[in-house]
């Protein structure tokens, strides 16, 4: 700086967050249920090191039947909405998460549901 030649060395660190979600419990198993008939379960959703408010999105498995054909039989909804929001302190709101299943043909399989942020983590 003004013509001064000496140099000058910054130490700089700091820490790698990645935001991630648990679930609890962390495997949902759908109960048995006659044919046409919904069966749902709870997840709640468990945001950790989010810097910022996200909006989650699913992506539900598209399952094939025993006729080829193709078809979702899934479903969720979030009934305190989908929004990561932080709090002042930093720490993010938990989200309820339903998801229910129903068919009209027997089925018997294990599928992922992917639950994806704005980032598409």
């Amino acid at each position: 700086v003004n013509n001064d030649p000496s140099e000058y060395k910054i130490k700089l660190s700091g820490t790698l967050r990645s935001p991630k979600i648990n679930f609890h419990p962390p495997f949902l198993m759908l109960m048995p249920v006659p044919l046409g008939v919904e069966s749902e379960g709870v997840v709640t959703m468990i945001p950790q090191e989010f810097i910022r408010q996200s909006r989650i999105r699913v992506k539900l498995p598209e399952l094939e039947l025993a006729d080829d054909s193709r078809t979702y039989t899934f479903s969720v909804q979030f009934p305190e909405g989908q929004d990561i929001v932080l709090s002042s302190d930093g720490t993010a709101n938990e989200l309820i998460c339903r998801i229910s299943f129903r068919s009209s043909k027997p089925m018997s399989f294990l599928e992922d549901v992917l639950f994806i942020d704005q980032e598409d983590n």
